[in-house]
Protein backbone atom coordinates (compact mmCIF):
# COMPACT_ATOMS: atom_id res chain seq x y z
CA UNK A 1 0.00 0.00 0.00
CA UNK A 2 1.25 3.64 -1.18
CA UNK A 3 -0.39 6.86 -1.37
CA UNK A 4 1.80 8.18 -4.37
CA UNK A 5 -1.25 7.36 -7.15
CA UNK A 6 -4.42 5.63 -7.38
CA UNK A 7 -3.11 4.09 -10.79
CA UNK A 8 -0.80 1.89 -7.87
CA UNK A 9 -3.94 0.64 -6.51
CA UNK A 10 -4.23 -3.68 -7.82
CA UNK A 11 -7.53 -4.44 -9.77
CA UNK A 12 -10.81 -4.81 -7.82
CA UNK A 13 -12.43 -8.10 -7.65
CA UNK A 14 -15.54 -7.93 -9.19
CA UNK A 15 -13.17 -6.31 -12.63
CA UNK A 16 -10.83 -9.38 -12.51
CA UNK A 17 -14.19 -11.60 -12.01
CA UNK A 18 -16.01 -10.47 -15.21
CA UNK A 19 -12.34 -10.50 -17.06
CA UNK A 20 -12.58 -14.11 -16.07
CA UNK A 21 -15.81 -15.20 -16.77
CA UNK A 22 -15.53 -14.39 -20.77
CA UNK A 23 -12.20 -15.76 -21.09
CA UNK A 24 -13.56 -19.47 -23.37
CA UNK A 25 -14.51 -19.69 -26.66
CA UNK A 26 -14.03 -17.60 -29.41
CA UNK A 27 -15.61 -13.84 -30.36
CA UNK A 28 -15.22 -11.96 -33.44
CA UNK A 29 -12.04 -9.52 -32.42
CA UNK A 30 -11.81 -6.00 -32.98
CA UNK A 31 -15.32 -4.57 -30.98
CA UNK A 32 -17.62 -6.56 -33.00
CA UNK A 33 -18.41 -8.84 -30.38
CA UNK A 34 -21.71 -8.97 -27.95
CA UNK A 35 -19.59 -7.80 -25.12
CA UNK A 36 -18.02 -4.71 -26.65
CA UNK A 37 -21.92 -3.93 -27.84
CA UNK A 38 -23.42 -4.97 -24.44
CA UNK A 39 -20.81 -2.29 -22.72
CA UNK A 40 -21.24 0.26 -25.71
CA UNK A 41 -25.12 -0.03 -24.72
CA UNK A 42 -24.35 0.12 -21.17
CA UNK A 43 -23.19 3.58 -21.66
CA UNK A 44 -25.99 5.31 -23.87
CA UNK A 45 -28.08 4.08 -20.78
CA UNK A 46 -26.01 5.86 -17.83
CA UNK A 47 -24.99 8.90 -20.50
CA UNK A 48 -27.85 8.82 -22.88
CA UNK A 49 -28.90 7.35 -26.51
CA UNK A 50 -26.72 10.19 -27.96
CA UNK A 51 -23.62 9.22 -27.10
CA UNK A 52 -20.87 8.01 -29.07
CA UNK A 53 -18.35 5.48 -27.32
CA UNK A 54 -15.47 4.45 -28.24
CA UNK A 55 -12.55 2.54 -25.72
CA UNK A 56 -9.09 3.00 -25.94
CA UNK A 57 -6.43 1.69 -23.67
CA UNK A 58 -5.27 4.65 -21.65
CA UNK A 59 -5.88 7.97 -20.53
CA UNK A 60 -3.29 9.94 -22.42
CA UNK A 61 -4.73 8.40 -25.61
CA UNK A 62 -8.19 9.06 -24.75
CA UNK A 63 -7.43 12.51 -24.10
CA UNK A 64 -5.46 13.04 -27.42
CA UNK A 65 -7.48 11.40 -29.59
CA UNK A 66 -10.65 12.85 -28.41
CA UNK A 67 -9.04 16.04 -29.01
CA UNK A 68 -7.61 15.08 -32.45
CA UNK A 69 -11.49 14.23 -33.42
CA UNK A 70 -12.24 18.27 -32.86
CA UNK A 71 -9.73 20.25 -34.58
CA UNK A 72 -7.53 21.29 -36.84
CA UNK A 73 -3.90 21.98 -36.47
CA UNK A 74 -4.37 25.54 -36.67
CA UNK A 75 -6.79 25.52 -34.11
CA UNK A 76 -6.08 25.95 -30.56
CA UNK A 77 -6.75 24.49 -26.88
CA UNK A 78 -7.34 26.29 -23.89
CA UNK A 79 -6.24 24.26 -20.75
CA UNK A 80 -4.75 25.10 -17.33
CA UNK A 81 -1.00 25.26 -16.82
CA UNK A 82 -1.38 22.24 -14.21
CA UNK A 83 -3.40 20.01 -16.70
CA UNK A 84 -2.35 16.45 -17.61
CA UNK A 85 -2.47 17.06 -21.21
CA UNK A 86 0.03 20.09 -20.73
CA UNK A 87 2.37 18.28 -18.40
CA UNK A 88 1.98 14.77 -17.60
CA UNK A 89 1.60 13.28 -21.53
CA UNK A 90 5.44 14.13 -22.84
CA UNK A 91 3.86 16.43 -25.69
CA UNK A 92 2.03 13.74 -27.13
CA UNK A 93 -1.33 16.54 -28.29
CA UNK A 94 0.95 18.64 -29.82
CA UNK A 95 3.09 15.92 -31.63
CA UNK A 96 -0.05 13.52 -32.66
CA UNK A 97 -2.75 16.96 -32.92
CA UNK A 98 -0.19 19.31 -34.16
CA UNK A 99 -2.46 21.77 -32.50
CA UNK A 100 -1.49 24.42 -29.80
CA UNK A 101 -2.13 24.01 -26.26
CA UNK A 102 -2.11 27.75 -24.49
CA UNK A 103 -2.26 26.89 -21.04
CA UNK A 104 -3.11 29.26 -18.68
CA UNK A 105 -2.29 29.71 -14.81
CA UNK A 106 -4.51 28.86 -11.79
CA UNK A 107 -4.40 28.95 -8.37
CA UNK A 108 -6.46 26.04 -7.89
CA UNK A 109 -6.58 23.92 -11.33
CA UNK A 110 -9.87 25.42 -12.22
CA UNK A 111 -10.45 27.62 -15.48
CA UNK A 112 -12.90 30.27 -15.50
CA UNK A 113 -14.26 32.43 -18.57
CA UNK A 114 -12.10 35.35 -17.06
CA UNK A 115 -9.55 33.59 -17.23
CA UNK A 116 -9.78 32.30 -20.17
CA UNK A 117 -11.15 35.24 -21.96
CA UNK A 118 -7.78 37.04 -22.63
CA UNK A 119 -6.17 34.11 -24.72
CA UNK A 120 -9.34 34.43 -27.08
CA UNK A 121 -7.66 36.40 -29.29
CA UNK A 122 -7.33 36.87 -32.82
CA UNK A 123 -10.57 35.00 -33.82
CA UNK A 124 -10.50 35.09 -38.04
CA UNK A 125 -7.08 36.38 -38.08
CA UNK A 126 -4.92 33.93 -40.43
CA UNK A 127 -1.40 35.13 -37.91
CA UNK A 128 -3.17 33.97 -35.28
CA UNK A 129 -3.90 30.79 -33.81
CA UNK A 130 -7.82 29.74 -33.50
CA UNK A 131 -8.86 29.08 -30.18
CA UNK A 132 -10.98 25.59 -30.58
CA UNK A 133 -11.24 23.41 -27.92
CA UNK A 134 -11.51 24.32 -23.71
CA UNK A 135 -10.45 21.46 -22.09
CA UNK A 136 -10.38 20.88 -18.27
CA UNK A 137 -9.59 18.05 -15.73
CA UNK A 138 -12.62 16.87 -13.45
CA UNK A 139 -11.25 16.33 -10.53
CA UNK A 140 -8.24 18.86 -11.67
CA UNK A 141 -4.53 17.81 -10.79
CA UNK A 142 -5.19 19.73 -7.52
CA UNK A 143 -7.71 17.97 -6.27
CA UNK A 144 -10.05 20.07 -6.68
CA UNK A 145 -13.75 20.07 -8.10
CA UNK A 146 -15.43 22.37 -11.07
CA UNK A 147 -19.17 22.54 -9.52
CA UNK A 148 -21.78 22.31 -11.52
CA UNK A 149 -22.58 25.97 -12.31
CA UNK A 150 -18.63 26.23 -12.97
CA UNK A 151 -19.15 24.06 -15.77
CA UNK A 152 -22.06 24.95 -17.24
CA UNK A 153 -20.67 28.33 -17.18
CA UNK A 154 -17.77 27.12 -19.23
CA UNK A 155 -19.56 25.34 -21.68
CA UNK A 156 -21.76 28.66 -22.35
CA UNK A 157 -18.88 30.48 -23.09
CA UNK A 158 -17.50 28.06 -25.30
CA UNK A 159 -20.60 27.48 -26.94
CA UNK A 160 -21.20 31.46 -27.25
CA UNK A 161 -17.89 31.37 -29.21
CA UNK A 162 -18.00 28.43 -31.47
CA UNK A 163 -15.79 26.50 -29.48
CA UNK A 164 -15.84 23.01 -27.42
CA UNK A 165 -16.18 21.94 -23.95
CA UNK A 166 -13.51 18.45 -23.48
CA UNK A 167 -13.29 17.12 -19.63
CA UNK A 168 -10.35 14.81 -19.10
CA UNK A 169 -12.57 12.79 -16.83
CA UNK A 170 -9.62 10.36 -15.71
CA UNK A 171 -11.36 11.05 -12.45
CA UNK A 172 -14.78 11.57 -13.32
CA UNK A 173 -15.95 9.38 -11.20
CA UNK A 174 -14.39 10.95 -7.58
CA UNK A 175 -15.81 13.96 -8.72
CA UNK A 176 -18.96 13.10 -9.48
CA UNK A 177 -19.47 11.31 -6.09
CA UNK A 178 -18.12 14.04 -4.59
CA UNK A 179 -21.09 16.35 -5.63
CA UNK A 180 -23.34 13.86 -5.21
CA UNK A 181 -24.98 13.35 -8.48
CA UNK A 182 -24.78 10.82 -11.51
CA UNK A 183 -22.43 10.63 -14.66
CA UNK A 184 -24.56 12.23 -16.89
CA UNK A 185 -25.49 14.81 -14.69
CA UNK A 186 -22.24 15.51 -14.22
CA UNK A 187 -21.19 16.08 -17.90
CA UNK A 188 -23.88 16.00 -20.61
CA UNK A 189 -26.39 17.93 -18.86
CA UNK A 190 -23.56 20.52 -17.66
CA UNK A 191 -23.15 20.95 -21.99
CA UNK A 192 -19.72 18.97 -22.04
CA UNK A 193 -18.84 17.73 -25.74
CA UNK A 194 -16.34 15.45 -25.35
CA UNK A 195 -15.55 13.15 -22.58
CA UNK A 196 -12.53 10.77 -21.64
CA UNK A 197 -13.96 8.74 -19.16
CA UNK A 198 -11.79 6.84 -16.89
CA UNK A 199 -11.78 3.41 -15.51
CA UNK A 200 -8.10 2.82 -14.83
CA UNK A 201 -7.64 4.87 -11.73
CA UNK A 202 -10.97 3.57 -10.19
CA UNK A 203 -10.24 0.16 -9.96
CA UNK A 204 -9.76 -1.16 -13.75
CA UNK A 205 -6.72 -3.23 -15.05
CA UNK A 206 -6.69 -0.83 -17.90
CA UNK A 207 -8.96 0.90 -20.44
CA UNK A 208 -10.74 4.49 -21.09
CA UNK A 209 -13.52 5.12 -22.56
CA UNK A 210 -14.25 8.60 -25.27
CA UNK A 211 -17.51 9.78 -25.42
CA UNK A 212 -18.52 12.36 -27.82
CA UNK A 213 -22.17 14.07 -26.93
CA UNK A 214 -21.96 15.65 -30.72
CA UNK A 215 -22.61 12.52 -33.00
CA UNK A 216 -21.08 14.88 -35.78
CA UNK A 217 -17.59 14.77 -33.86
CA UNK A 218 -17.39 11.04 -33.68
CA UNK A 219 -17.71 10.65 -37.62
CA UNK A 220 -13.92 9.70 -37.94
CA UNK A 221 -13.32 8.51 -35.06
CA UNK A 222 -12.63 4.56 -36.02
CA UNK A 223 -10.37 5.71 -38.28
CA UNK A 224 -8.65 8.35 -35.87
CA UNK A 225 -8.37 5.48 -33.31
CA UNK A 226 -7.13 2.65 -35.47
CA UNK A 227 -4.15 5.36 -36.99
CA UNK A 228 -3.61 6.09 -33.51
CA UNK A 229 -2.80 2.70 -32.85
CA UNK A 230 -5.55 2.44 -29.23
CA UNK A 231 -7.91 -0.15 -31.05
CA UNK A 232 -7.78 -3.28 -29.67
CA UNK A 233 -7.88 -6.61 -31.03
CA UNK A 234 -9.19 -8.56 -27.72
CA UNK A 235 -11.90 -5.98 -27.49
CA UNK A 236 -14.03 -8.01 -25.05
CA UNK A 237 -11.38 -7.88 -22.19
CA UNK A 238 -11.18 -4.26 -22.24
CA UNK A 239 -14.98 -3.58 -22.59
CA UNK A 240 -16.22 -5.72 -20.21
CA UNK A 241 -13.99 -3.77 -17.46
CA UNK A 242 -15.83 -0.28 -17.89
CA UNK A 243 -19.43 -2.22 -18.31
CA UNK A 244 -18.62 -3.56 -15.00
CA UNK A 245 -17.77 -0.42 -13.57
CA UNK A 246 -21.09 1.25 -15.07
CA UNK A 247 -23.07 -2.32 -13.64
CA UNK A 248 -24.64 -2.12 -9.97
CA UNK A 249 -22.74 1.65 -9.42
CA UNK A 250 -19.36 0.09 -8.89
CA UNK A 251 -17.99 3.40 -10.28
CA UNK A 252 -19.15 4.96 -7.41
CA UNK A 253 -18.63 2.14 -4.78
CA UNK A 254 -15.00 2.69 -5.56
CA UNK A 255 -14.97 6.13 -5.67
CA UNK A 256 -16.75 6.94 -2.48
CA UNK A 257 -14.25 4.75 -0.89
CA UNK A 258 -11.56 7.03 -1.92
CA UNK A 259 -12.85 10.32 -1.18
CA UNK A 260 -13.99 8.96 2.02
CA UNK A 261 -10.12 8.04 2.46
CA UNK A 262 -8.79 11.04 1.40
CA UNK A 263 -11.33 13.31 3.44
CA UNK A 264 -9.70 10.76 6.61
CA UNK A 265 -6.19 10.87 5.80
CA UNK A 266 -7.04 15.03 5.49
CA UNK A 267 -8.55 14.90 9.29
CA UNK A 268 -5.79 13.03 11.08
CA UNK A 269 -2.81 14.85 9.21
CA UNK A 270 -4.44 18.35 10.33
CA UNK A 271 -3.79 17.36 13.68
CA UNK A 272 0.52 17.85 13.35
CA UNK A 273 1.35 21.06 14.06
CA UNK A 274 4.37 21.23 11.35
CA UNK A 275 1.99 19.91 8.24
CA UNK A 276 0.42 22.91 6.66
CA UNK A 277 -3.15 21.47 4.05
CA UNK A 278 -2.50 23.61 1.13
CA UNK A 279 -5.20 22.05 -1.08
CA UNK A 280 -8.48 21.18 1.04
CA UNK A 281 -9.38 17.98 -0.59
CA UNK A 282 -12.74 17.64 -2.54
CA UNK A 283 -11.40 14.63 -4.56
CA UNK A 284 -9.13 11.77 -3.63
CA UNK A 285 -6.32 13.83 -2.99
CA UNK A 286 -4.52 15.42 -0.16
CA UNK A 287 -2.19 18.60 -1.03
CA UNK A 288 0.07 19.05 1.91
CA UNK A 289 3.07 21.11 2.73
CA UNK A 290 6.21 19.61 5.61
CA UNK A 291 9.70 20.20 6.29
CA UNK A 292 10.97 18.90 3.01
CA UNK A 293 14.00 17.12 5.56
CA UNK A 294 11.26 14.86 6.74
CA UNK A 295 10.16 13.48 3.41
CA UNK A 296 12.83 10.44 2.33
CA UNK A 297 12.24 9.54 6.05
CA UNK A 298 8.45 8.92 5.04
CA UNK A 299 9.12 7.31 1.94
CA UNK A 300 11.62 4.84 3.13
CA UNK A 301 7.82 3.03 4.41
CA UNK A 302 5.10 4.53 2.25
CA UNK A 303 5.95 5.86 -1.43
CA UNK A 304 4.45 9.26 -2.33
CA UNK A 305 5.36 12.20 -4.94
CA UNK A 306 6.74 15.83 -4.36
CA UNK A 307 4.61 17.85 -5.94
CA UNK A 308 6.32 21.73 -5.75
CA UNK A 309 10.05 21.76 -3.93
CA UNK A 310 10.84 24.33 -2.18
CA UNK A 311 7.41 25.91 -1.91
CA UNK A 312 8.98 28.15 0.91
CA UNK A 313 12.68 27.86 2.31
CA UNK A 314 12.88 24.34 3.94
CA UNK A 315 9.54 23.25 2.69
CA UNK A 316 7.99 20.83 -0.07
CA UNK A 317 4.44 20.21 -1.08
CA UNK A 318 3.29 16.70 -1.55
CA UNK A 319 0.67 14.81 -2.86
CA UNK A 320 -0.76 11.82 -1.33
CA UNK A 321 -3.57 9.82 -3.11
CA UNK A 322 -6.24 7.41 -2.00
CA UNK A 323 -7.66 4.67 -4.07
CA UNK A 324 -10.50 2.37 -4.16
CA UNK A 325 -8.72 -0.70 -1.90
CA UNK A 326 -7.65 2.39 0.78
CA UNK A 327 -8.67 1.40 4.58
CA UNK A 328 -8.78 3.55 7.75
CA UNK A 329 -6.39 1.11 9.00
CA UNK A 330 -4.04 1.85 5.93
CA UNK A 331 -4.64 5.85 6.30
CA UNK A 332 -3.67 5.22 10.46
CA UNK A 333 -0.35 3.29 10.01
CA UNK A 334 0.51 6.22 7.78
CA UNK A 335 0.04 8.22 10.00
CA UNK A 336 1.76 6.91 12.05
CA UNK A 337 4.73 7.32 10.37
CA UNK A 338 4.38 10.84 9.87
CA UNK A 339 3.89 11.38 13.12
CA UNK A 340 6.52 9.74 14.04
CA UNK A 341 9.17 11.76 11.78
CA UNK A 342 7.54 15.10 12.58
CA UNK A 343 8.64 17.15 15.38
Amino acid sequence: MNFASDNHAGVHPEILAAISSINHDHVKAYGDDDYTSNAIQKFKSVFGDQAEVFFVFNGTAANVLGLQSALNSYESILCAQSAHIHVDECGAPEKFIGSKLLSIQTPDGKLTPELILPYCIGVGDQHHVQPRVISIAQSTEYGTIYSTDEVRSLAKFAHQRGMLLHMDGARISNAAAALGIGLKEATVDLGVDILSFGGTKNGALFGEAVLFFKPELAKNFKYIRKQGMQLASKMRFLSIQLETLLRNDLWLRNAKQANEMAQFLFQEVSKIPSIQISQKPQANAVFAVLPSTLIPKIQEKYLFYVWKPEVSPGMDEVRWMTSFNTSKEDVLDFVSVIKNQCP
